[in-house]
């Protein structure tokens, strides 16, 4: 199971089914996101594909030499461009394809408006998800039908599971992630691969915006799942690969600057391995903000909080950071969140005292009700089970990585529930009281194919613990989706109380097309 070859069979299917002869392929915003991700325009331009519109622009110019491929979701307003285009069309052929099911109102609306007969082709190949990884998809997508069209991409036929009570409080549990994609995600921010570093200090143009994609990018591929100051070292070692053949002019790399230098001074070096300088530049950033925040110490405290059960040592550490005035707003209400949740119903909770530290700190109003609301919409009463399986301080482990000067990379032991959920799944142990199957069926083996599905978002965390389990269970394939893409800046995350984020485990026994 495979998102993202799903996904990039559908593109290739339709572009073969033109046949031969130059092409313009033309898409609407959703569907130029869901081909970026798996293609880049390069192997696009391979087959025979040279132009790429906006079905919404209305500055195309008539090119009947063209064929035109149109990949697009069928929502109202490009069923009018599309009716629009075909009452007076600008290419030679149009072979229409529709990520998710489309009316037969809107089919007959189109068969009306070809009035010159240059549609080849209509069919619904759906697609209608980004395929971040290929065990990862977001649908990231205005009024998509959740995972119905992952099912028909891949071709399943599920049994379903769905989580009895909302645990969607559960997000608050997981610290500053430290590995390279997660980390990425979380400081920077990444939107369908790509990142902004247009804020950085002194970023050169070709680096204002960059695309971080296993599919196209070596180094991330093999690298995406690794900790922050592995990164740093395996950039490191690269470099000077380099150097040895160039002996003459050896400098130090013991540092992010040392290799931002580097960089600089050895143009070559930039051309040969133009990918490597922008995690240069992605590596810098990150080391940059997780020290202006204090983000180690941070992470600590959050890793205390959700992995061990010592109030003591909790609050002080707690109340501690919320008087560093280097500590973020987000940061301080995040924390505050993970105490509340916590310790709920602890006898000697200060959580009256922590408030009264955000107010004092300066955190508005409106981010200090967010620790009530998610304590009333996700606390145990609302969950009806532990939120934090306390672990025995025996077993928590910290492995601190020292691949250069200036990153010091803490590594911690927590697991999301996830883990756990899909551990007794995976092992028949998952109760029907808290997972009930959808209809009077039950499933009696071991499931081979299972599905993730959350309602509200999943996080790069849990997609390294589904890519763990992808490595460790032999004859299990998992395939994990969300709604989004979960880090702290996004506004859904951060109002959690606003909607619910509950998890639906679909069991496919068998490959039965749909």
């Amino acid at each position: 199971m495979n998102v993202t070859l799903a996904v990039k069979q559908y593109i290739s299917k339709m572009i073969e089914s033109s046949g031969p002869g130059m092409k313009v392929l033309l898409m609407d915003k959703e569907t130029t996101s869901i081909v970026s991700v798996v293609y880049t325009q390069s192997e696009i331009l391979q087959k025979e594909v040279y132009l790429f519109e906006r079905i919404d622009s209305q500055n195309r110019d008539n090119m009947k030499h063209l064929k035109a491929i149109c990949f697009l979701r069928p929502t109202k307003e490009n069923v009018e461009h599309l009716i629009q285009e075909l009452r007076r069309p600008k290419y030679s052929v149009y072979f229409i394809y529709f990520s998710n099911v489309i009316s037969k109102s809107e089919i007959k609306a189109l068969a009306e408006a070809d009035e010159q007969e240059v549609v080849a082709e209509v069919q619904e190949f759906y697609g209608d998800f980004i395929a971040v990884n290929p065990h990862l998809f977001s649908l990231n997508l205005q009024g998509a039908h959740c995972e119905f069209f992952l099912l028909l991409a891949l071709k399943k036929c599920p049994m379903i599971r769905y989580q009895l009570s909302s645990d969607m409080s559960k997000r608050l549990a997981e610290s500053v992630k430290w590995t390279y994609q997660a980390m990425v995600h979380e400081l920077l921010g990444l939107n369908n691969n790509r990142i902004d570093l247009s804020r950085v200090p002194g970023i050169s143009k070709d680096l204002r915006e960059v695309v971080l994609s296993a599919e196209n990018d070596e180094f991330y591929a093999n690298n995406l799942y690794l900790n922050f100051g592995e990164i740093g070292t395996n950039i490191k070692n690269l470099m000077e690969d380099f150097q040895k053949k160039k002996p003459k002019d050896k400098q130090k790399l013991e540092s992010i600057s040392d290799m931002k230098a580097f960089v600089d001074n050895y143009p070559q070096f930039k051309k040969m391995s133009g990918t490597v300088s922008k995690h240069v530049t992605v590596v810098g950033e990150l080391s940059r903000l997780v020290s202006e925040r204090q983000l180690m110490e941070v992470s600590e405290v959050e890793q205390e909080l959700a992995c061990q059960n010592d109030h003591s040592s909790a609050q002080q550490n707690v109340r501690r950071l919320l008087q560093n005035p280097r500590l973020s707003e987000t940061d301080a209400v995040r924390l505050v969140m993970l105490y509340a949740l916590r310790y709920e119903k602890h006898s000697s909770s200060i959580l009256p005292s922590l408030m009264e530290e955000l107010s004092r700190k300066g955190v508005s109003e409106r981010h200090r009700k967010m620790v009530q609301s998610v304590v009333e919409y996700g606390g145990k009463r609302v969950r009806g089970s532990e939120l934090i399986a306390p672990t025995d301080a025996v077993a928590i482990t910290k492995q601190f990585f020292k691949g250069l000067k200036g990153v010091e990379n803490v590594y911690t032991q927590h697991q999301p529930l996830l883990h756990d959920t899909l551990d007794q799944l995976i092992k028949g142990r998952l109760k029907d009281s808290q997972f009930p199957y959808l209809g009077p069926s039950s499933l009696r083996d071991r499931p081979q194919d299972i599905i993730v599905f959350i309602i509200g978002g999943a996080t790069y965390e849990e997609a390294l613990t589904v890519y763990n389990l992808n490595r460790t269970m032999p004859g299990v394939r998992i395939v994990l989706g969300g709604t989004a893409i979960h880090n702290t800046k996004r506004s859904d995350a951060l109002y959690l109380f606003k909607s619910d984020r509950d998890l639906c485990n679909i069991n496919v026994c068998d490959t039965n097309s749909v």
